[in-house]
């Protein structure tokens, strides 16, 4: 009998996802310790005001700010050079993941990941931002792999009833490490001027067990049944997966999806771009990792201590980890809720609520000067915002992409929808102080109007894949082309993909 989770596929899915837990830890260390950061790039440059500071007893004042463009510059590289490495790497998810496996993959990047730890954990004895800033490129480098490949793995070894539910913990494992970060960032525990090092350095400590329970953990066995043609080894991946069971049913379906396979051949990004078969999947991939960036959720993340200090928190710092609190609470939310709801409903629930709190915000950040309890609409609208993005848009888009392509085009699509993330990411970190000081305190309508977009679209063009296998997923899609002349079309594309690959 299939006992569907065991503790293998437990085993498995939490070392995947310490991958993600070193993404999210990756994402918001950077920001607490930012004054101390710039102190010490402004002592290895030359322009630091020693005297100032031995006239205030020896130690940086709270107010004193580096404002020499260098330490500015350098501190901006050092934060949005981990987005460039992430868009980078994520094109070589398709290649990483097939190459070797999903296992030896994830493994294999943990070189980068380490490299990256000890760059940053030793920069006080090198050249600080010059090491920072090469350990955050590498590390962007490992987070854009492992923002695939995790994704990838977990929803190949899931099963149907709870693939929602896992695939979700990746994005719960990512919220967590941003509250590790924020938390151990405090200056009274590793955000000062002693241990700010050890801080960054620590982005690599989640690869080194990583590492050593990935030897524990199962390759994927639809890897090894469909890519490999393995099926003694994927009968013994499923089994010790989901317990000691009749692996009939399973090996059937994966027969059926490695037929399909076998006449989609294997697709690279440029194909997969080309290709009028699934370009309806690719819209629906893109556009939900769309609506997962450019809902403002980054601007929230980035500037909610500012906002937090407008509305007169006396302790902004504090009220931000609060922010990353309700981000777990949330997600925990999500993880239960994925596979009875679904994952469409989740994500409409989410976006709808995104769009009411943006216009909430707004309107209590203009009427702030006005009427003073405006302060706590805008508080309130903050919390709720961040409770509606991780509902749906925030850990949805993740795995959805894995359900809607089989799996001659899956390692392609995820690539190609993990370098949208990145990329999205980089534009709205970039360019959101930009638009802020354009737009004043009506920035969120942007946002609003896009979220109410986003929301249209996915009600329109967005199937439901709760419950359904992955050949099921692929047939909605078939039915919705549903154009008369499509299917010889689409055979014959096939045959000009499939000799394309052999040549």
């Amino acid at each position: 009998m299939e006992k569907q989770l065991t503790g293998t596929l437990a085993l498995a899915v939490f070392t995947a996802t310490l991958g993600s837990l070193q993404m999210g830890y990756s994402l918001g260390v950077i920001n607490a310790p930012q004054k101390v950061i710039e102190r010490h790039y402004a002592r290895s440059l030359g322009v630091y005001n020693e005297e100032l500071t031995r006239r205030e007893g020896g130690n940086a004042t709270e107010h004193e700010e580096p404002t020499d463009a260098s330490v500015v510059m350098y501190y901006s590289l050092s934060v949005a050079i981990f987005s460039v490495g992430g868009m980078v790497s994520s094109f070589l998810v398709s290649f990483v993941s097939d190459i070797r496996g999903r296992i030896k993959g994830m493994l294999y990047i943990n070189v980068l990941a380490i490299t990256a730890g000890l760059l940053m954990g030793l920069a006080k004895m090198g050249t600080p931002y010059l090491m920072v800033i090469a350990g955050r490129a590498i590390m962007g480098l490992y987070c854009g792999l492992s923002s695939g490949l995790v994704p990838l793995y977990i929803g190949e070894i899931s099963p149907v009833k709870y693939r929602g539910a896992m695939g979700a913990l990746h994005q719960l494992a990512i919220v967590v490490g941003i509250l590790i970060s924020q938390v151990i960032g405090l200056d009274f525990l590793l955000g000062n001027d002693d241990m700010w090092h050890v801080l960054l350095g620590l982005s690599g400590a989640p690869a080194v067990l990583q590492s050593l329970l990935l030897f524990m953990c199962p390759e994927s066995p639809r890897y090894l049944y469909i890519k490999l043609g393995k099926v003694e080894e994927a009968c013994k991946s499923l089994k010790r997966l989901k317990g000691d069971y009749d692996t009939s049913k399973d090996i059937a379906e994966m027969q059926a999806e490695k037929e399909e396979a076998m006449k989609e051949a294997q697709m690279s990004i440029l194909r997969l771009l080309r290709s009028s078969v699934y370009r309806q999947q690719l819209f629906v991939a893109l556009m939900m990792h769309f609506s997962q960036q450019f809902s403002g959720i980054n601007a929230i993340f980035y500037y909610s201590t500012s906002i937090f200090q407008t509305a007169g928190v006396g302790q902004p710092v504090y009220a931000t980890i609060g922010v990353g609190v309700i981000n777990i609470i949330f997600t925990l939310v999500s993880v239960i809720m994925v596979d009875r709801a679904g994952r469409r409903t989740l994500t409409l629930i989410g976006l709808g609520g995104m769009c009411c709190c943006a216009v909430a915000m707004t309107v209590g950040l203009a009427f702030l000067e006005v009427y003073s309890w405006m302060s706590y609409l805008s508080m309130a609208a903050i919390f709720l915002f961040v409770s509606f993005f991780e509902i749906g848009p925030g850990p949805i888009p993740w795995f959805i992409v894995a359900e809607i392509f089989s799996q001659g085009p899956r390692p392609a699509a995820i690539a190609l929808a993990g370098c949208c993330n990145w990329t999205c990411n980089f534009i709205i970190g970039m360019f959101f102080p930009y638009l802020e000081s354009l737009c004043g305190s009506y920035v969120f309508i942007v946002f609003a109007v896009l979220l109410f977009g986003f929301t249209i679209f996915i009600y329109m063009r967005v199937p439901e894949t709760k419950g359904k296998t992955f050949e099921e997923i692929a047939a909605v899609f078939h039915r919705k082309r549903g154009a008369p002349p499509s299917k010889p079309q689409e055979e014959a594309e096939m045959v000009q993909l499939k000799s394309s690959t052999e040549a």
